[in-house]
């Protein structure tokens, strides 16, 4: 029987569809590559090092998910001992692997190779101690936090009225102070807080007065007005009652918003080093100098010290530098010297 031809070669209709499908299948994935190279060169142009770019689009290409059995198997292959698997999941499930991975250093000469006879159970054991640690840093964070937000709106209150936050002659820098005043209208738009709506509603006040406001700032917004104050002799009567200088409790206080930021966000604080580091009082006081370690400036000691001072300060009663110094004691030195401790911190004035 003679079939007509169609002119389209074998297959007809059928063969046109199979290669025009695969024709756009084609430029589909040419259309990604390009949006793939594109962006690798984007990056490349922020990043000098483009070869590092580029290697860790593989690297991430390369990345395959694993199943807790096979995590657990990478973790034996690399010579720790796991012998409670059942625990070992749970560990895994709850926190996972990655997160654990940051704190294998310690227990490892060699890259990925555990020294021999170390346990699943001491790996966990480091982050238990750093998740302690954080809530310790987060309780003196708190300490500061709440205590300046008296301390800065009493003193701006008393020198300039109970509207001292919204005098833009108060503060020194206009594009920073109104950045920060918008930020604060949001927070108050958003607040469900009782004085919020009574001085809006019986007193016709979308700012209330700035005793009341600075329990609505966010600390990190509390900081940025404090920094940018404009006269010195507020700075200076806020930072003297913590008996620090006017740059040294500026400084201070913007590094204790970054610790709260990290423990809120149960950030790894153990061995870490600061990219926002905290600047080191010189002569006063006295017992914070002699116990500082400059040899450390982005490691946590530092920060403990002057935490452990503030702390004092804001609540004599607390026996806060008392926990710090036994959580502390409870590791290996080591692994304390991973965190700027010096050998001699215990007979350093803060910690008698």
């Amino acid at each position: 029987m003679f079939t007509p031809s169609n002119g389209l070669g074998p297959g007809g209709l059928a063969g046109l569809f199979r290669q025009a499908t695969r024709s756009i299948s084609l430029f589909r994935c040419a259309i990604a590559l390009i949006l793939f190279l594109n962006n690798t060169r984007q990056a490349s142009q922020r990043c000098p090092n483009w070869r590092v770019t580029l290697l860790a689009s593989r690297i991430w290409w390369q990345s395959a998910f694993k199943r807790y059995d096979e995590q657990i198997a990478i973790l034996r292959a690399r010579g720790l001992q796991v012998g409670d698997v059942a625990f070992a999941k749970h560990i895994l499930t709850h926190y996972s692997y990655y997160r654990l991975s940051a704190y294998r250093f310690p227990f490892q000469d060699t890259k990925d190779q555990f020294r021999h006879g170390t346990t699943f159970e001491e790996l966990w054991a480091l982050y238990v101690f750093d998740r302690k640690l954080r809530a310790l840093v987060g309780e003196a964070c708190k300490h500061l936090e709440v205590s300046v937000r008296a301390t800065w709106a009493y003193i701006m209150g008393e020198s300039h009225g109970p509207d001292a936050y919204e005098q833009g002659a108060c503060f020194r820098h206009q594009r920073r102070y109104q950045a920060n005043l918008d930020s604060l209208d949001r927070l108050l738009g958003q607040s469900q807080e009782p004085f919020v709506s009574h001085y809006r509603n019986q007193h016709g006040m979308n700012r209330p007065p700035i005793w009341c406001v600075t329990e609505v700032m966010s600390f990190g917004l509390l900081s940025r007005f404090y920094a940018n104050t404009a006269a010195d002799r507020d700075k200076k009567a806020v930072a003297r009652i913590y008996g620090l200088s006017i740059n040294g409790f500026e400084s201070l206080l913007e590094h204790t918003v970054y610790l709260r930021n990290l423990s809120a966000h149960h950030a790894r604080l153990w061995n870490r080093q600061f990219t926002v580091t905290v600047s080191l009082p010189q002569k006063q006081p006295n017992a914070v100098v002699k116990s500082l370690n400059p040899q450390e400036p982005r490691r946590l000691y530092n920060s403990l010290v002057l935490l452990g001072h503030v702390v004092q300060v804001v609540a004599p009663e607390s026996d806060w530098l008392e926990r710090v110094r036994a959580h502390v004691l409870s590791l290996p030195v080591k692994m304390q010297a991973d965190m700027g401790f010096p050998r001699d911190w215990e007979s350093r004035p803060v910690w008698l």
